[in-house]
């Protein structure tokens, strides 16, 4: 509801604004497909608003129009022209990720002898094995994490929905070994967050951004593997792409980051083919000789054409 209505008061501060129609000018009429298409441009152009912003504020017109359609049919012609007003499509979005050996200098960078060097390379280690959203590993407590010979990682999603991801032994040694550290294993601090800051509140998106981003321009400063700004989404992408490079089946890699569809993952497959043309390319052998001769310059082809 909130777009429905943002959508209408920008559109009624463009007809003020830029078509000089004051608002108790507006009717339906004066609402043409011509203007809306003004309006949309406008979006873009002056307000430097995102393709998909634009489609948005699209749809709301959309919807409002066709409930105006069957309250008056008698202008359904114009109503048409407005709903025939294209989506605009917009490029396939990069999947922003890491290399394998990228993922494992970015870990080398805390510091493991200090209290926080230590609790930032538990977090990253988590985020990269887990494939989580920011959202779900701040969100985690204590006793999300489950130890043991198959150690389970309990991360609430979307719409609150929960899953169970495996944790490989190497990081669930890690998540233990903090956890025992920090006196979290105490049973009255079971729903303790897992992750805190030096105030013991809860992290914020931002503070973990802070803390990736900070050893990725300290990685990068010794590698090309690693660039210098590292989002925190692209730990979560670079462990689907190198669980799809790995033969994960992509069904798995959906359920494992919590995709409600699986065209949301398929994403990952259209990335990993890229990266296979690239490989393919740089080892690519000179064995096709793609240099064919000029049959002008052969003077025996030439002389029998010409003696036709």
């Amino acid at each position: 509801m909130k777009s429905y209505r943002d959508t209408f008061k920008l559109l009624i501060f463009f007809c003020e604004q830029e078509e000089g129609l004051p608002v108790e000018r507006i009717m339906m009429k004066r609402l043409s497909s011509e203007l809306v298409a003004r309006f949309l441009n406008w979006l873009e152009m002056d307000r430097k608003s995102s393709i998909s912003t634009r489609n948005l504020r699209l749809t709301a017109i959309h919807s409002f129009f066709r409930y105006a359609q069957s309250e008056s049919p008698e202008s359904l012609y114009h109503y048409q022209k407005v709903l025939a007003i294209p989506v605009k499509k917009k490029r396939q979005a990069v999947v922003e990720h890491l290399s394998p050996e990228g993922i494992k200098i970015l870990l080398e960078q805390p510091d493991r002898y200090t209290v926080q060097g230590r609790r930032n390379l538990t977090l990253i280690s988590l985020m990269y094995d887990s494939g989580a959203r920011v959202q779900e590993i701040i969100d985690l407590a204590v006793k999300d994490f489950v130890p043991g010979s198959n150690p389970v990682l309990i991360l609430t999603g979307k719409g609150n929905k929960t899953r169970r991801v495996p944790v490989m032994k190497n990081t669930a040694s890690l998540v233990e070994k903090y956890i025992s550290k920090n006196r979290l294993d105490m049973a009255h601090k079971a729903s303790y967050p897992l992750f805190t800051n030096k105030q013991h509140n809860k992290l914020t998106k931002e503070g973990v951004a802070y803390v990736i981003n900070k050893y990725a321009v300290i990685a990068h400063e010794s590698s090309d593997k690693v660039p210098e700004k590292v989002r925190c989404h692209m730990l979560r992408h670079s462990k689907a792409v190198h669980l799809l490079q790995a033969g994960v089946n992509l069904i798995y890699i959906r359920d494992f980051l919590g995709h409600s569809d699986i065209k949301t993952t398929e994403i990952y497959a259209r990335a990993d083919v890229e990266l296979k043309r690239k490989a393919l390319e740089n080892a690519y052998p000179d064995l096709v000789d793609s240099n064919l001769p000029d049959w002008s310059e052969n003077s025996d082809l030439m002389g029998w054409l010409l003696e036709l």
